[in-house]
C-alpha cells in the first residue's frame, strides 16, 4: 500500500517542483527520464436527429493532461516497446476482421498509418502483419467497467481465453477501485475520427471544413506535445469520404480510425483522478489489453 502512494506521488512530479525543491534544474538524464505522456480521443457525441454542427472548445488543461494517460505513448525509453505491442495487437485484429491487403481494408490501412507516424520500424509492421495470419486464433472482446468516481470504462481485449482474461481483468479492477459493470457501453458511440493539425485555424475555418468534408461535430484538442489538433467525427461508414475530403482540402491527417466516443462526459475531482489513472496504466500494462476508454473529463 506504502509503494503505491510513493508510486502515484512520484507521477504526479513535475520537472518545475524538482528543480524548486532541489534549488537546481534537472539534469539531462533526469530530462529524458521523464514519463511520455500519451495521446487520447475523448469526445462527446450529440444524439440529435436533426444534424447538428459544433466546434467545441479545447478542453481544460486538466483534461488535456489527463487525456494523455489512456492511449498509445510516444515513441520514448520503455514506452516505445509498448506502443509497439499495442500497434501489433492492432494490426492482428485488423487483419483477422478485413485481411493482410491495406488497399482493401481501410481500418488495416489507417493502423498503418498510424504504425508509421509514430516510426514504427517498417519491418516490424510487415512482421506484425504476417504473424497476425499465422497466429492461432484469438478474439476481440470488450469488457465494461466502473472505475474510481462511478467513471465508465470499455476495456477492449484480444485474448485466446475469454474467460480467464475476464478474471484477470475483473482483479486488476478490484485492485485498483474498479469493478465490472454491465451496460457501461450504452454510454458510448463508436464513430470515425479524423485528425488535423490545428495550427493556424480559425474557429470559423474549423466549421467550414467540417461542413465541406461532410463531417457532422469538430473538437478541438491537444496532442502530447501539447500542440493543437482538430478531431472531425463522422459516421464510421464516411470515415473515407471525410478523409480524403480534408486532404483535398489541403489539410494534412494526423490519424484516422474508429473510436469509441462518450455520449456524456463525468468530471471528477483530483483525488477521483488520480485513482483513475492508476487503474487504467494498469489496465493498459496487461498484455490482453488493447485499449481502454472512458467517459472522464477533469475540471478546469
Amino acid at each position: 500500500m506504502a509503494g503505491a502512494v510513493v508510486l502515484r506521488a512520484v507521477r504526479t512530479l513535475r520537472p518545475r517542483t524538482l528543480a524548486a525543491t532541489s534549488g537546481r534544474f534537472p539534469s539531462p538524464v533526469e530530462s529524458v527520464l521523464q514519463p511520455a505522456a500519451p495521446c487520447v480521443l475523448n469526445l462527446p457525441w450529440r444524439t440529435s436527429p436533426v444534424r447538428t454542427l459544433q466546434l467545441s472548445s479545447a478542453l481544460c488543461a486538466g483534461h488535456n493532461k489527463w487525456s494523455k494517460v489512456k492511449h498509445i505513448k510516444g515513441p520514448k525509453d520503455a514506452a516505445r516497446s509498448r506502443m509497439f505491442m499495442k500497434f501489433g495487437m492492432m494490426i492482428r485484429i485488423a487483419v483477422r476482421e478485413g485481411g493482410p491487403n491495406p488497399d482493401m481494408n481501410v481500418n488495416l490501412a489507417h493502423i498503418l498509418e498510424q504504425c508509421r507516424a509514430k516510426n514504427m520500424p517498417k519491418a516490424s509492421i510487415e512482421t506484425a502483419i504476417k504473424s497476425a495470419e499465422k497466429a492461432k486464433p484469438a478474439s476481440l472482446h470488450t469488457i465494461e467497467a466502473r472505475g474510481p468516481g462511478g467513471c465508465l470504462l470499455l476495456i477492449e481485449v484480444l485474448t485466446d481465453n475469454n474467460s480467464r482474461c475476464q478474471q484477470e481483468i475483473k482483479i486488476l479492477l478490484k485492485r485498483n477501485g474498479g469493478v465490472l459493470s454491465d451496460g457501461a457501453r450504452h454510454n458510448f458511440n463508436k464513430r470515425g475520427v479524423v485528425v488535423v493539425p490545428g495550427h493556424n485555424v480559425s474557429t470559423e475555418r474549423a466549421l467550414e471544413l467540417a461542413i465541406e468534408a461532410g463531417a457532422e461535430d469538430v473538437q478541438e484538442t491537444e496532442d502530447e506535445e501539447e500542440q493543437p489538433l482538430l478531431q472531425f467525427i463522422c459516421d464510421m461508414a464516411d470515415l473515407r469520404k471525410v478523409r480524403a475530403s480534408l486532404e483535398e482540402l489541403g489539410m494534412q491527417i494526423v490519424s484516422a480510425g474508429l473510436e469509441f466516443v462518450p455520449r456524456t462526459l463525468l468530471s471528477l475531482d483530483q483525488d477521483q483522478l488520480d485513482a483513475a489513472s492508476t487503474l487504467i496504466e494498469t489496465l493498459n500494462d496487461d498484455p490482453n489489453v488493447v485499449r481502454v476508454w472512458d467517459n472522464i473529463q477533469a475540471d478546469s
